[in-house]
């Protein structure tokens, strides 16, 4: 846990430092001599999880209201030898959370220390759901099945979706949703870790829509050193609390930030294809998987490019591989090939395509019962069709915009009625 001290005292602020640093070691305090405007101009936009205010002045109160209206997650505990009415009126009404006598002893600071600390665990646990994406072979299709169901999740289920691409040499996912060149990359997130916050990831991110992000790889592969194990444990837990979902596309390397990924997904998306090389090399991930210890129900393979009349039968494969197939993807080269190449979501560019219509349900399937019900086709003719956000600046991460779904086009609409009149 981050903790921020400010104190006009330089022994209360020595003696509150020890006794955090006792209670807990691995959490990081920082120590701010002045006054609270002085800690607001040099934090920034890195705000602790907590702030301890030690004998709040004049108007410091005031202030503490709008850091805490800037920066709700933020907790706030004021330390003071005054307990009058009026004060604590004054203090709740700024947003503090608790007022302890000053100076203050362990036996009222840890408890309350604890008591953040199981708000924070607590809003950590309502969290959003990572999914990692694995190629089993190169060519399986893995970036395209992981942007462009990281796209249905945000446009067709409502849901708030960051995409996160961790093929650190070659990773190239936002050219499969836009043709513009990202602000910045993971490798520049990576060296300003030590100041992560909402605020950063989402400027640090080029959007799609208004409800979906994409954090792109590095563009120089010398880069992909920048990223340690260690960044990816910061990234996802901050990445898990402002969005529904996190797509993860690990690439094919298994290293060590990607290992770390996969450990820290909730569940993991090996992509295939029916052919014996990618059965073999599909069988040797899935040992890899095993060895290190995940559970079954976390690995859900996914058949792309599949084709009925294949020599090599999803039986075949399940048979080989000993385990169960979750979806298959059916095979539309026109349509994918043309998504790829303009950089457009393949729900977007050809909608009715098999390919669209499967990777939809597929991400149906993901969002359970987080995603609307599928609208009439009359409610669907009367809706507008939404707005895309502007692709110039990163959209708030904590105030997702509403889509309408969009409206069906007239050719549609004219088989609709003739069937109609033949029923």
């Amino acid at each position: 846990m981050k903790i921020a001290v400010v104190s006009r005292s330089e022994k209360h602020l020595l003696e509150i430092a020890r006794l955090l640093r006792e209670r807990s070691p691995g959490d990081e305090v920082n120590l701010v001599s002045g006054s609270l405007e002085r800690f607001s101009s040099s934090a920034g936009t890195a705000m602790p999880d907590l702030l301890l205010l030690d004998q709040p002045q004049g108007s410091e109160l005031s202030r503490l209201e709008g850091l805490g209206a800037a920066h709700p997650r933020m907790t706030t505990m004021v330390l003071s030898t005054l307990h009058t009415v009026e004060f604590m009126v004054d203090a709740m009404r700024a947003g503090v959370r608790e007022v302890l006598p000053a100076p203050v002893g362990p036996d009222t600071l840890y408890p309350a220390v604890v008591r953040v600390r199981e708000k924070l665990s607590a809003h950590e646990h309502a969290n959003g759901k990572v999914l990692a994406f694995v190629s089993c072979k190169g060519g399986s299709g893995a970036t395209f099945l992981a942007t462009n169901i990281a796209y249905a999740l945000a446009t067709e289920c409502g849901q708030r979706v960051a995409l996160i691409d961790l093929n650190l040499q070659f990773g190239d996912a936002s050219l499969f949703l836009a043709d513009q060149k990202p602000l910045a990359t993971l490798s520049d997130v990576a060296l300003q870790m030590h100041r992560m916050d909402a605020s950063l990831l989402a400027s640090s991110m080029m959007p799609v829509t208004a409800t979906f992000s994409v954090l792109a790889a590095p563009d120089d592969p010398v880069h992909a050193v920048d990223v340690k194990p260690d960044h990816i444990d910061t990234l996802l837990n901050l990445a898990r609390r402002h969005y529904d979902f996190v797509v993860l596309d690990v690439g094919r390397s298994l290293d060590p930030v990607g290992v770390r990924a996969l450990d820290l997904a909730d569940t993991i998306y090996p992509v295939l294809q029916t052919t014996l090389p990618y059965v073999r090399d599909g069988k040797r991930l899935l040992e890899v998987f095993r060895s290190l210890g995940y559970p079954p129900a976390k690995v859900q393979v996914i058949v792309n490019r599949h084709e009925k009349k294949a020599q090599i039968k999803l039986e075949d494969l399940e048979k080989a591989c000993a385990t169960p197939v979750w979806r298959q993807v059916p095979n539309h080269y026109e349509a994918a090939a043309a998504s790829v190449n303009q950089g457009i979501p393949v729900l977007k560019l050809s909608p009715k395509s098999p390919i669209a219509k499967s990777l939809m349900a597929l991400a149906r399937g993901i969002a359970g019962d987080a995603a609307p019900a599928p609208a009439g086709w009359l409610a669907r003719l009367l809706k507008k069709p939404a707005k895309e956000a502007p692709p110039a600046a990163a959209q708030p991460v904590a105030q997702p915009a509403l889509q309408a779904v969009p409206a069906i086009k007239q050719p549609a609409f004219e088989e609709k009625q003739a069937w109609m009149q033949k029923s």
